[in-house]
């Protein structure tokens, strides 16, 4: 199985919001901002958000959304990010991290950052996120609720 990125299309927009609303990670509440972010990106492609969908078999499975980040020389965060459930394990998260990294390295990016929760079920994307060559530099205790931790990792170019 072969997996494609490519840059996200108003088209792939219904199946980008049927796998965010499906990923247990998200709260309820989190899907609407996710959204707004994607209708930005969608809008104004060049306006600092960037999007890509990851397609295998010709069938959208996840996205990430990535920028640069306001005021800062060559920082960049990765957004969002999800892969629907049927389809992890399978390298999708990977290529689509990959991609952004690529994008981010080709436009001078040389720090990205990504920002998650200390949630138990956050566990496997933590570990994702070390796996591909993220660090953890920060945790903020109960930052989104008590017990509920900011963490955040980086990689640097």
């Amino acid at each position: 199985m072969t997996v494609i990125v490519r840059p996200m299309t108003s088209c792939d927009k219904p199946i980008i919001m049927a796998i965010l609303k499906d990923t247990p990670e998200f709260e309820p509440d989190e899907v609407p901002v996710a959204e707004e972010v994607l209708d930005s990106c969608l809008l104004s492609p060049s306006e600092g958000y960037q999007s890509f969908v990851a397609e295998e078999d010709g069938e959208v499975g996840g996205y990430i959304c990535f920028g640069s980040t306001p005021l800062t020389a060559a920082t960049w965060d990765i957004y969002w990010m999800a892969v629907a459930r049927k389809k992890r394990g399978r390298g999708i998260g990977g290529s689509l991290l990959s991609e952004a990294e690529k994008s981010i390295r080709k436009a001078g990016g040389r720090l990205v950052l990504i920002e998650t929760s200390s949630k138990p079920n956050y566990l496997p994307t933590r570990r994702f996120y070390r796996n591909n060559g993220y660090r953890q530099v920060s945790r903020i205790r109960d930052f989104y609720a008590p017990g509920d931790h900011r963490i955040i990792f980086e990689k640097r170019f």
